[in-house]
């Protein structure tokens, strides 16, 4: 999951970025009203958390103005507990209020609310042969076996699930997964992948994360694999 952060504080930014990139979540940071509307618009995210004081532009303006053109969900952070700064807030557009200072537990759970309302047209449980995957509880079973994932784990998994037969790149993962720019000296994706077929794949007979030579990585029941397993033959 993709998340924006719009926040002038650098101690609460940096603390939120980094707990919720271990959560799993792809995070982007802004420091300001105007980069945080540029961010928002330009690119897709589940949800954005948007503080009500910032320099240049403040919440509510850039809330507006984003109103404009996306639906995006929104949870407002703000220091002052006011009711009229929530009712304006929420009469702006918002999603969500948090007043300052908050509990990261309570923020989690209300983003992940506000996710699911987002995606309630989207399915969130999704399945590839016998492999099983919670997008909500951020589970996932092989034959009926918990799978022990990491967060970055997971959060690949899941993309690669939901473009199911797909060829994914190495580019596309890195900024869908950790949110950077492949640089084809960083090996970060291929060691990802590894660690997460030796998880998926390695205790069962019949494979799914395929690598496709020069092009990607794809996550699919091959047919010769099921015959192959059916039969009790080994896959090639």
């Amino acid at each position: 999951m993709k998340l924006l952060i719009v926040e002038d504080e650098v101690k609460t930014a940096d603390y939120l970025r980094d707990g919720l990139a271990e959560q799993g979540w792809a995070v982007d940071v802004a420091r300001d009203g105007m980069s945080g509307l540029h961010l928002a618009r330009e690119l897709d995210y589940d949800v954005i958390v948007l503080d009500v004081m910032l320099p240049g532009m403040d919440g509510f303006a850039v809330l507006r103005e984003l109103r404009t053109r996306k639906q995006t969900p929104v949870i407002m952070l703000t220091a002052r507990d006011r009711i009229d700064d929530r009712v304006h807030g929420l009469g702006a557009g918002a999603d969500d209020y948090l007043v300052k200072p908050f509990s990261f537990i309570e923020l989690l759970a209300r983003l992940q609310a506000l996710v699911r309302r987002g995606r309630q047209q989207e399915p969130t449980e999704l399945a590839v042969g016998d492999l099983q995957i919670n997008l909500i509880a951020r589970r996932a079973f092989r034959d009926g076996v918990r799978l022990d994932l990491t967060g970055k784990e997971f959060a690949l998994l899941a993309l690669l699930a939901q473009r199911r037969s797909q060829i994914l790149s190495k580019t596309v993962i890195a900024a869908q997964v950790w949110d950077i720019n492949f640089d084809s000296n960083t090996n970060v994706v291929e060691v990802a992948i590894k660690r997460l077929r030796t998880k998926i794949d390695g205790p069962f007979r019949s494979k799914l994360l395929h690598t496709v030579r020069g092009m990607g990585y794809v996550l699919e029941v091959r047919e010769d694999e099921r015959e192959g397993s059916a039969s009790g033959r080994s896959p090639a």
